[in-house]
């Protein structure tokens, strides 16, 4: 069989083996060696060393040899004699496991106030994403902000202009984590599981996406054809699809306990959120997160969809505390990023006067549904 593969070595079988699998390393890294005598994959080992010899390319080194010509069979033996004569660098390691890498693509939505954005509001990314990783099942690519637009009538909510630009602010300095005003624009509040089947709509329709399958004009079940001598080679002219990174919402214990409060949630919402998109809660001191799971049937359905974060670190910081401190004259340094803290003392924004702002006004969510029950 060996001989069938490479008639035109001459070498022992381990030899045989060890530059057949170089072969294929060969044109996985440089799928154009493929066109060269087919019916010799140690052809691409040599012409992929002749090329080394004068122009390195990224990815497989062999040191210099004498002579360009060397045979196969002798390069396979000296591999087997000195280990230290083939090596990858090690950048390709980490390219291989990325090509390779099964875990589903994440991106955390976190929607509300942000009134005003504090440090907490940060650590809850960074927290998910430490969690989710860590299961070795998920790989987080974004963490996306979106402040809830002035629709949604809450006391002591400051124009939404401010809070995105406050919110933009104290992102400036994340690789990872974006503000999208999309939902902040809008004149009208807009329900939280809209805002989850809109960016997840725009995870679709962008590159990393559908459309990408869309692009390479191939169908599902052809990422790989045989040569004639029943040889299974990758097809490099399909680039395989991946599924658009799925969108979960983020929130804390406060967020997740509210979805048993009368005519705040619709069910069929909370039904969609917990089984099409999934929840990622950051647990807070005296909440008891997986008994209120328990207590819900929707809930409890789909807890497995539901990922429960321990914060070992505690941290009660919160919007409220924050406002509370300022209109008090009190120092909220290091509870809000140094930039938010600036932009709030040059707009003068939490006062007693902004806390009364919707003062007498229904949520809107309590407003809609008791109008529109369901």
């Amino acid at each position: 069989m060996l001989s069938a593969i490479a008639p035109r070595t001459c070498c022992d079988p381990s030899s045989q083996v060890l530059m057949l699998g170089l072969s294929r390393i060969v044109l996985t890294l440089c799928p154009r060696f493929s066109r060269y005598r087919p019916w010799d994959p140690s052809s691409a080992c040599r012409r992929w060393y002749r090329n080394q010899s004068r122009a390195p390319i990224r990815g497989l080194v062999l040191p210099p040899q004498r002579g360009a010509s060397t045979r196969s069979s002798q390069w396979a033996q000296n591999c087997i004699s000195n280990r230290n004569s083939l090596h990858l660098r090690s950048w390709f390691s980490a390219e291989a496991m990325e090509k390779s890498d099964s875990r589903m693509e994440v991106v955390l939505l976190a929607t509300g106030s942000f009134n005003p954005i504090t440090v907490m509001h940060l650590r809850l990314f960074e927290l998910a994403r430490d969690y989710l990783q860590g299961t070795g099942k998920y790989k987080v690519v974004k963490g996306i902000i979106s402040p809830v637009s002035d629709g949604y009538k809450k006391k002591g909510l400051v124009e939404g202009c401010h809070r995105l630009a406050m919110a933009q602010l104290a992102t400036e300095n994340s690789d990872w984590i974006e503000v999208d005003p999309w939902e902040c624009s809008k004149k009208e509040w807009t329900e939280t599981a809209l805002a989850l089947r809109h960016y997840q709509q725009q995870q679709i329709s962008t590159d990393n996406g559908e459309i990408r399958e869309k692009k390479s004009g191939c169908r599902k079940g052809q990422k790989r054809k045989r040569n004639h001598i029943c040889q299974d080679v990758p097809d490099y002219n399909c680039p395989e699809s991946k599924a658009p990174p799925q969108v979960k919402l983020l929130c804390g214990a406060d967020i997740l306990e509210s979805l048993g409060v009368p005519n705040l949630w619709k069910p069929e919402h909370v039904n969609e959120i917990v089984s099409s998109f999934g929840l990622v809660c950051i647990t807070r001191m005296g909440s008891n997160a997986q008994k209120f799971i328990y207590e819900s049937d929707v809930l409890w359905k789909h807890r497995h969809n539901i990922h429960l974060v321990e914060e070992w670190i505690t941290n009660d910081i919160s919007s409220t505390k924050v406002r509370r401190a300022l209109r008090r004259g009190m120092s909220v340094r290091y509870l809000v990023p140094d930039s938010v803290l600036d932009y709030i003392k040059k707009h003068d924004l939490y006062n007693e006067e902004s806390e009364e702002k919707n003062s007498g006004l229904t949520l809107e969510p309590f407003l809609r549904n008791s109008e529109n029950p369901q």
